[in-house]
């Protein structure tokens, strides 16, 4: 069974029903499985945000900047656009929207409840599509994207994405503190390859950064989550692997505001395990 598959057909049904009920502008993606994207109202509304959250983001302007990412297959996969351009963040399957539904919303970060799960201190701001400057041989850097930075913890936000990704192994052998931080031998690998590239290329910004890292994704996702286990049971340095964690959008959502719980059952099917 594709597990991503499913979801996406889970999260574009839901999407139609929601954008329905709503009255949300919307359009459906060709294909075998399509996906919904939102045309967001004049910068009042965006159907792909619950409104708490989208009225901050257009508040905070690092935040709106996010907003901006070209959706790159609109121009095979989607109708015109009614005015300007589709961007990625209006699609039902964007990991990144879903990940500033929740840590944009008023409230979320000063609860206790959320820091403790997340192990955050108090007082923090996220900042979205970090530029880490994680070092490589030879003295230059690799100003690698993480999805969010949150006080000293890096993010890296999944959903429908199909796997971490690849690479050759003389991409990751680039990275200055490669070698120290993974038992290579023990790697997902194919000849040539090392699997879950985002995972590795992002424990080793964290290693650099002194950083902590977590991966959110989604319990129904259970291959994402076997992925990530792989690669943490080859982190040599024992203080880097225990800075290292998990965690669920349903997890995560015990301990969000009530408004915000709904929202992503509804939109999302993200219920309270």
């Amino acid at each position: 069974m594709n597990l991503a598959s499913v979801l996406r057909q889970e999260l574009a049904e839901r999407a139609v029903k929601y954008a329905q009920s709503e009255a949300l502008r919307h359009a459906l993606s060709y294909g075998e499985t399509p996906a919904v994207c939102f045309v967001p109202d004049d910068g009042s509304r965006h159907g792909n945000f619950i409104p708490g959250s989208y009225k901050a983001i257009m508040s905070n302007p690092a935040w709106r900047r996010r907003l901006t990412k070209v959706h790159t297959q609109a121009r095979r996969s989607l109708p015109p656009a009614a005015k300007g351009r589709w961007m990625e963040l209006d699609s039902c399957n964007s990991s990144d929207a879903l990940l500033m539904n929740v840590f944009c919303h008023p409230g979320v970060l000063r609860s206790g409840r959320a820091q403790s799960m997340l192990g955050l201190d108090a007082n923090v701001e996220p900042c979205f599509g970090y530029k880490a400057r994680v070092p490589l041989v030879g003295g230059r850097v690799d100003r690698t994207e993480i999805d969010m930075l949150l006080g000293n913890l890096l993010v890296e936000a999944k959903l429908t994405e199909s796997n971490f990704q690849k690479a050759e192994k003389r991409v990751l052998a680039a990275y200055r503190d490669f070698h120290h931080v993974f038992d290579e031998e023990q790697l997902p690998q194919t000849e040539g390859n090392y699997h879950s590239y985002q995972l590795l290329r992002n424990v080793v910004a964290a290693y650099a950064l002194h950083c902590s890292f977590c991966v959110l994704l989604d319990a129904r996702r259970p291959d994402l989550t076997e992925a990530w286990y792989a690669v943490m049971k080859c982190v040599k340095p024992v203080a880097l692997r225990t800075a290292l964690r998990v965690v669920t959008w349903q997890e995560l959502a015990r301990v969000l505001p009530s408004r915000l719980q709904a929202f992503l059952e509804v939109k999302y099917g993200i219920y309270l395990p």
